[in-house]
């Protein structure tokens, strides 16, 4: 067998190896981690706009949760749209 035979035959083994890895089913490990990965691309903004509409509520008299009431939307907004960009890419 030359060199070349034997990385031909070495490649399609590696071929379908790789074929019947995407075929079998998820783990309950890999599940895991998605869902934690995309819960925390979506909890992480939210609780950000939280504490940064808190502290900017906290200069202004008059404003009692208005900057942190706009920017927990913003942040659920933000969460959304990164979770749902990084399950498109992932699909």
């Amino acid at each position: 067998m030359t060199d070349r035979e034997k990385l031909t035959e070495d490649t399609s083994k590696d071929i379908q190896r790789l074929e019947m890895k995407e075929k079998a089913p998820a783990t309950w490990v890999g599940i895991a981690f998605y869902g934690g990965t995309v819960g925390l691309l979506f909890v992480v903004p939210i609780v950000a706009g939280a504490y940064l509409g808190r502290w900017l509520d906290s200069l202004f008299t008059g404003y009692s949760v208005r900057w942190t009431v706009s920017l927990i939307v913003l942040g659920i907004v933000l969460g959304a749209y990164n979770a749902l960009r990084f399950m498109k890419e992932k699909s």
